[in-house]
């Protein structure tokens, strides 16, 4: 229970249980509300009763049939379902991947010769998005330090378009100052974007601070089963209706069984949250006393770089954190991973199983150093872990054994 009672202001695991469900979605006509979940409608043609009403064919909104790729009711409850989760927005497009959405918010707010600017500790699909595709377009990209508005400053030009922001970053954990950042962007003219897979909406509004557009892999803690594939855009009025227009002008769809799949994940992503995310504060306070250990990177543990602003700005977090070995080299790390019995090996993070891999951002970054310079530089091979729901003192128990299979590779037994 979450012990709000106020149905004007539900709290979440209430909210998740009704998102999407409207009446005309869940019934036919004359049976409204028929049934709990949207049924799963697979159709690429919608037929019209007469020529009459195909030359009268209703807006392009959800609700209205007209084809398939703008979807029915399945896609349009779980859209509809996003949107109630987003303060202070307009409506949610719905994408094949998280990647897709990253792609389709950038291709819809830049043009060529326009200038982006990226948090360096961007998602490496992000950073590889921006030296392809989007160089490919001639939008030139400049990386800057996420925890320093200054750096932002120092990257600005009268070309600068839009800023992508990941915050924490997924597999280093800095922490931005999302309202500050959006506040330099609109001071600017420029549009805010984030990615905000990590905390998603019942940790972090996103547009309530500040940003322009929100972005999700519904990949991870939607679907959290590791079986379905989506991602989403979330913007107020204006941005909405144009990321509309281009998703659709690319011919963006998803499928109406994915996203029944990420509808029925929706339903428990609160229970999973707060398991996954126990679970991780106490696995990260066990590694902050190993002296193995020589940073744990976890932004909801208190301590940790950038806690005060997760502490301000956040209401939740989730099971994805990092740490990184004092000293040791890969092969030993390797050892550690290997070791593991309850973690596999694997690039994801949101899903019931938990997951290990290994961190090694020093080739990808651009604005900053790793290690940083104020750490020894020793320290500099680390592992992010994926939470998952299995039980804390199994959890561990299993990393007790990988830090003696790391000893034993580097001869400190």
């Amino acid at each position: 229970m979450n012990g709000n009672d106020d149905s004007n202001n539900p709290g979440p695991g209430t909210r998740l249980t009704a998102a999407g469900r409207r009446a005309e979605w869940t019934g036919t006509p004359g049976r409204p509300g028929a049934v709990v979940s949207p049924p799963v409608w697979r159709a690429s043609t919608h037929l019209y009763p007469d020529m009459a009403a195909l030359r009268a064919h209703p807006a392009n909104e959800d609700g209205n049939f007209y084809y398939g790729r703008r979807g029915s009711p399945t896609q349009w409850a779980l859209s509809d379902a996003l949107t109630s989760l987003e303060p202070g927005a307009a409506g949610t497009v719905l994408y094949p991947s998280g990647v897709a959405a990253i792609a389709g918010a950038l291709l819809t707010v830049l043009r060529p010769g326009d200038v982006l600017l990226m948090t360096d500790n961007a998602y490496e699909p992000s950073r590889g998005m921006a030296r392809g595709l989007l160089h490919d377009f001639g939008v030139e990209t400049r990386w800057f330090d996420a925890t320093d508005p200054q750096s932002m400053i120092a990257a600005l030009c009268p070309r600068s378009r839009a800023v992508l922001i990941e915050t924490p970053g997924s597999l280093t954990f800095e922490m931005t100052d999302v309202p500050q950042l959006a506040q330099i962007a609109r001071t600017h003219g420029m549009i805010s974007v984030i990615d905000n897979t990590w905390a998603g909406p019942l940790g972090f509004a996103p547009l309530a601070h500040g940003i322009d557009i929100t972005i999700m892999s519904l990949t991870k803690h939607v679907g959290g089963h590791s079986d379905a594939m989506m991602g989403s855009a979330s913007a107020g009025a204006e941005w909405y209706w144009r990321l509309r227009m281009r998703a659709q002008g690319l011919g963006t769809v998803v499928s109406p069984d994915d996203a029944a799949l990420m509808l029925r994940g929706l339903r428990t992503m609160d229970l999973r949250l707060q398991r996954s995310t126990a679970t991780a504060l106490a696995l990260a306070q066990w590694f902050a006393g190993r002296p193995e250990i020589a940073h744990v990177l976890c932004p909801m543990l208190p301590g940790a770089p950038g806690h005060d602003l997760w502490a301000r700005d956040f209401t939740g977090g989730c099971g994805l954190f990092s740490v990184v070995f004092r000293g040791g080299s890969s092969a030993s790390r390797d050892a550690a991973i290997d070791a593991l019995h309850h973690f596999g090996i694997g690039f994801s993070w949101g899903g019931f199983e938990s997951l290990a891999t290994p961190v090694d951002p020093a080739p990808i970054r651009s604005a900053t150093a790793w290690p940083p310079a104020h750490w020894s530089p020793d320290d500099r091979f680390g592992v992010r872990l994926a939470v998952g729901l299995e039980d804390a003192a199994d959890l561990i128990a299993d990393w007790d054994r990988a830090l003696a299979a790391w000893r034993a590779a580097e001869g400190r037994a």
